[in-house]
């Protein structure tokens, strides 16, 4: 495979994140990656702190919250070759600070099962917990975390009125992975608060992914 991964700028995100990939929103970036095809930009992977508290100390316990990042977007182009994106997700987490305790989501919503996660050997440790988020109409395309962190239902009701709604939170299968020295990594093993569970199977079903984003040259 005649392509590269290389650390990019968070903008050059933007248009994937907005555009192409199915959430439409820009997420907490630390880490942004490009996968590169004779310098023109062909996929973007994004790694950035989760928004729950929760999840940064449940995973592997508190101790272990910091070394927690999530791989919270992953988009290439349609006509990419087939394994281009295990060889994506792999070589961005080779390229990431160590020890790491990475989390990435399928959303069970869009029929995704992780299959990609799978390939790269994640854990699979079942679905997420059931919520339900509190919604504002005209700022659906912001994480609830944003507008209500912190917030009492009764504080967000007193603050946007009749905007507001509650909508069932999909749930999504959770994968796991460590990242460090084979010592580091038996280390974060060991103190995996979830349970292992095979891998989920079933029928992907693809979003519409059609849209060309703006292909960014960089020189290596």
């Amino acid at each position: 495979m005649d392509k590269k991964v290389k650390s990019i700028d968070n903008f050059q995100c933007k248009d994937w994140l907005l555009n192409k990939h199915y959430a439409k929103r820009i997420p907490s970036i630390s880490f942004a990656f490009g996968l590169f095809d004779e310098m023109k930009l062909q996929g973007v992977c994004t790694f950035g702190t989760p928004a729950s508290s929760t999840l940064l100390n449940g995973i592997c316990g508190e101790r272990y919250s910091k070394d927690v990042i999530e791989l919270n977007r992953l988009v290439v182009n349609d006509n990419s070759e087939k394994n281009a994106l295990s060889f994506f997700v792999s070589s961005a987490m080779k390229m990431l600070p160590k020890p790491k305790i990475i989390v990435s989501y399928a959303d069970t919503s869009k029929h995704h099962n992780g299959y990609i996660y799978q390939a790269c050997n994640f854990i699979y440790t079942g679905l997420s917990s059931k919520f339900i988020d509190p919604k504002v109409i005209g700022l659906e395309h912001q994480h609830h975390a944003t507008y209500a962190h912190g917030m009492t239902n009764k504080q967000l009701i007193e603050k946007f009125g009749d905007r507001l709604y509650f909508e069932d939170r999909a749930r999504k299968h959770r994968y796991v992975f460590f990242t460090g020295t084979k010592k580091q990594k038996r280390n974060l093993l060991s103190n995996l608060n979830y349970d292992i569970k095979p891998y989920p199977k079933g029928n992907n079903k693809r979003y519409d992914a059609s849209y060309n984003p703006q292909i960014q040259i960089t020189m290596f």
